[in-house]
């Protein structure tokens, strides 16, 4: 990173803040199913207070902090794993978001001509396809998806925005003289590309990146809560916030914490790409 770019992130505190957040969400992550109290998909009766099926608040049941979800498993170990496994989505769809719009972006740019209007082209045609409703179809076609396919269906249709800005950045980074130059000595333009090119047009691509992070996660959240993404059993902030819908009079707790977990994410994700955004063009 540039050493100016450095120094004005360090001085915008909005972006501090936000990677404080990304780093403490990042980090629960990794290492919230260890810290896990529980099986996340194991019932505890006695965490059902009453036999009208009143559900354990927080802090009433030793052993289960936040108490227990609808059928008596504990709230906190299926927040714990459900972040991991949205977290691991929500990186896993963006690396691979990264790495399509990067090579349609910096190809598009670089060659121009067919290859331009080919990637462009598809760009279009994706733009034109309504996100929700094509992953409502393809889930359907698909039945039960595994998470690849919930990572891999995200990934495709998320790369248009990041390989639109980077190859305006590559037609302008391939008229500099150095680029001249290189062409001139003969280097290949695998070499060039990935040598000279890529180079200079990572600052957008980290911008967009982290920011693409955070719409990934309200994408996974949002397919999860219509019963499209991560599929139960299994934990996810949005299969939770599905699963709570039902008690959100009752208790509204199932509902708002997980809620408010994937907004302090979000938040986090917003923050951090703004900082970038302005510590690598503070012109802008």
């Amino acid at each position: 990173m540039d050493p100016r770019a450095w120094r004005r992130f360090r001085k915008n505190k909005g972006a501090l803040f936000g990677g404080v957040l990304v780093l403490f969400v990042t980090l629960t992550a990794m290492f919230g199913p260890l810290l896990a109290p529980h099986d996340p998909n194991e019932q505890f009766r006695d965490t059902l207070i009453a036999d009208d099926g009143t559900l354990a608040g927080i802090g009433q049941i030793a052993g289960h902090l936040l108490g227990a979800d609808g059928i008596g498993r504990d709230h906190l170990s299926r927040l714990l794993h459900g972040g991991s496994i949205s977290m691991l989505v929500a990186y896993f769809a963006t690396a691979l978001a990264i790495a399509i719009g990067t090579f349609a972006g910096i190809t598009a740019g670089y060659f121009g001509g067919f290859v331009d209007t080919l990637w462009m082209r598809g760009v279009d045609l994706l733009l034109s396809l309504p996100f929700l409703l094509v992953a409502i179809a393809l889930v359907r076609v698909i039945d039960d998806p595994a998470l690849w396919v919930l990572v891999l269906m995200m990934a495709l249709l998320s790369w248009t925005t990041l390989a639109r800005v980077t190859r305006a950045k590559t037609m302008q980074v391939r008229e500099l003289e150095f680029i001249q130059a290189a062409r001139a000595l003969g280097m290949s333009h695998t070499r060039i590309l990935f040598r000279h090119v890529l180079p200079n047009v990572l600052g957008p691509i980290i911008v967009l990146g982290t920011t693409l992070v955070a719409r990934m996660i309200l994408f996974e959240s949002a397919l999860s809560f219509l019963g499209l993404g991560v599929q139960p059993p299994q934990a996810s902030w949005g299969s939770m916030l599905q699963e709570g819908q039902a008690l959100l009079d009752a208790t509204p707790r199932l509902m708002l914490l997980p809620a408010a977990l994937i907004t302090m994410t979000v938040f986090g994700f917003n923050l951090l790409g703004e900082g970038l955004r302005d510590a690598f063009d503070p012109k802008d």
